[in-house]
């Protein structure tokens, strides 16, 4: 079968990630390019989000390390947000504040909501009462110079990191003038590929699904090979107390300092 030609703004975004991945994405555009061959090069040609090439920056967890595979809708709608990983806000650097979440947390809704999952999760939260007057002790013990919790969102996603997950988005991009569940569409045959690869591997990882975007991944032949566990998408209030997602995180102790 030819080859289809990558854009080239689109094919230097595959620098950010891990070489382990290489084949892979180039395999994956090329079954995205031949499902639509008008899509990359009217995305070059767009403006999107995420900027700086980061477009496979997720990737930068080698292959070999991936135990989870988390699938969120599509990258933050602002410039400043969007990094290329699934619901890692770079607006965000401090987490806590002497209220509770810093504002830039809450700002960001899938974050604050994964937050306090997070501290449900660990005790730290009563999941009937997450409100500001109920985070104000919990912050006051984050902060305090003897505690052994992360402060920074940069820390929160390298604990995800060591825990194997990769943090992925059903549509890689973000557009103002395209609705997401469009453009995660388009990307299908894409991360077709990429569950492809992970599924081949002796453990397959546990795909991980927030929200009915992510979800359409299931129609995939690939997700019957993989474990799987699927919650709304944690911009819901609903998710904070979503039992399967406090009993795969809680363990983990992400907000704990390594």
């Amino acid at each position: 079968m030819p080859k289809h030609p990558i854009p080239d703004p689109i094919r230097a975004a595959l620098d950010l990630a891990d070489p382990s991945w290489r084949p892979v994405l180039e395999a994956g555009l090329q079954a995205l390019a031949a499902a639509d061959p008008a899509y990359l090069p009217a995305l070059a040609a767009d403006d999107y989000l995420p900027t700086e090439g980061r477009l496979f920056a997720a990737f930068a967890q080698p292959l070999d390390r991936v135990r989870y595979v988390l699938v969120g809708e599509g990258p933050y709608p602002r410039a400043e947000s969007a990094t290329g990983v699934c619901f890692m806000d770079g607006a965000v650097d401090g987490l806590w504040s002497e209220t509770g979440l810093s504002k830039p947390v809450n700002r960001a809704t899938s974050l604050r909501n994964f937050m306090k999952m997070l501290l449900v999760a660990g005790g730290r939260l009563e999941a009937g009462d997450t409100g500001g007057s109920a985070l104000v002790p919990v912050a006051a013990h984050a902060r305090d110079a003897a505690s052994s919790t992360i402060q920074t969102l940069a820390q929160l996603q390298d604990n995800l990191l060591a825990q194997g997950f990769l943090l992925l988005n059903a549509a890689l991009v973000f557009r103002r003038h395209v609705p997401p569940a469009v453009d995660a569409r388009a990307w299908q045959p894409f991360l077709q590929a990429v569950l492809a690869a992970l599924a081949s591997r002796p453990q397959p990882p546990l795909l991980v699904l927030w929200g009915k975007i992510a979800e359409q991944l299931k129609k995939l032949p690939e997700t019957a090979r993989l474990p799987r566990i699927q919650a709304e998408h944690p911009y819901n209030l609903s998710f904070i107390q979503h039992a399967g997602m406090q009993a795969l995180f809680g363990p983990m102790e992400l907000l704990r300092l390594r």
